[in-house]
């Protein structure tokens, strides 16, 4: 009986080898997709999610081999930040990105206005994210997130994601049929992931649903109330690209912080914040040579690409645009967005 329970034990994680990738499931599934599946419904239904939405959603489901190789292949982490840079940061969505700011002047100052984001950084963030709305996805979400939370590798954050876009549609803000997004789930005009869009989307228009597909009122005010949410303030900025000393490698150490858990996990590679007054003692010069700014900004150098590469100071924005996206070629992107609209 052994025998025969480890065979099909190899047929099953073979069979499974052959839908996603040997790599992606090198790790033994605790439980085989049917039962895994019927486990999910029950505790849906114990959510309240009604049964028309679980058979619309669930019924016949079924896991998206690419989606895993997507998770383990994501840009952010595997380009340089030059690379990065220059497929997002393009003239095109500069020039696209200022005609947008100028074409909704009157919504975007209204938005900005009540939840005090400037419009530049609103923009910037629907530009990197869908091309200003022209490119949301055209994923099945529940399916993505089917997969994801099948998958072992971050099987609790998808199975929150996937009981998150569930509820979405229990609430009717959108049909199975049009919750359509990227690979990993985020959704919408803004990419929101589900947990997200419960917490921060907006009914800006007013109209009873938080469309985030196709309201740019909505959109805009989702942006804008997620960064008020991680404690934006807009009498700054995000960073500036400065210059180091020539023996800031042999002192870093001493610039290190101290080993912590946090919630995103690229604040590990940050200095530890100091003051703008310490950092010019430190001898830290803006891009040009001049001198940081004269205020009690407090800030970390970010090295993108390692000591070979381009240094940066940046302020408590940054951390905001990393609560959106945990991935500092992410949030350097944004920034650089941004101020490529200043004066539009």
């Amino acid at each position: 009986m052994h025998t025969v329970r480890h065979a099909a034990r190899s047929i099953l994680l073979a069979l499974l080898a052959l839908t996603f990738g040997a790599k992606a499931f090198a790790q033994e599934p605790q439980i085989d997709f049917q039962e895994w599946l019927t486990a999910l419904i029950v505790e849906a239904r114990e959510q309240g999610v009604r049964e028309d939405i679980i058979q619309q959603a669930l019924s016949s489901v079924t896991p998206i081999p690419q989606v895993i190789d997507n998770d383990r292949n994501q840009a952010e982490f595997k380009e340089t930040f030059e690379e990065y840079l220059v497929k997002r940061v393009t003239n095109w969505r500069i020039d696209t990105g200022r005609a947008r700011l100028r074409e909704n002047r009157e919504l975007l100052a209204r938005v900005g206005e009540q939840y005090g984001v400037d419009p530049r950084f609103i923009v910037a963030f629907w530009g990197v994210e869908t091309n200003y709305g022209s490119f949301t996805g055209g994923t099945d979400v529940i399916r993505a997130l089917v997969t994801l939370a099948y998958d072992p590798r971050r099987a609790a954050y998808f199975r929150r994601e996937l009981l998150s876009a569930l509820q979405i549609l229990n609430e009717g803000h959108i049909s199975h049929t049009d919750m359509k997004g990227s690979w990993a789930g985020a959704m919408g005009q803004s990419q929101f992931m589900p947990s997200s869009f419960l917490q921060y989307a907006q009914d800006f228009d007013g109209d009873g649903k938080r469309d985030i597909w196709n309201s740019k009122a909505d959109v805009f005010a989702s942006i804008a109330q997620y960064l008020k949410a991680a404690e934006w303030d807009d009498a700054q900025t995000w960073g500036r690209e400065v210059t180091l000393p020539a023996d800031y490698q042999a002192r870093a150490e001493q610039w290190r912080q101290p080993p912590q858990e946090y919630s995103c996990s690229v604040l590990r590679n940050h200095t530890m914040q100091l003051p703008l007054q310490q950092w010019q003692e430190i001898g830290v010069r803006r891009a040009d040579g001049s001198d940081l700014p004269t205020n009690d900004l407090v800030a970390s150098i970010v090295l993108p690409d390692g000591e070979e590469g381009r240094a940066f100071l940046t302020y408590g924005n940054f951390r905001a645009i990393l609560r959106y996206n945990c991935a500092n070629n992410y949030a350097l992107s944004i920034g650089h967005l941004a101020d490529s609209f200043s004066g539009y």
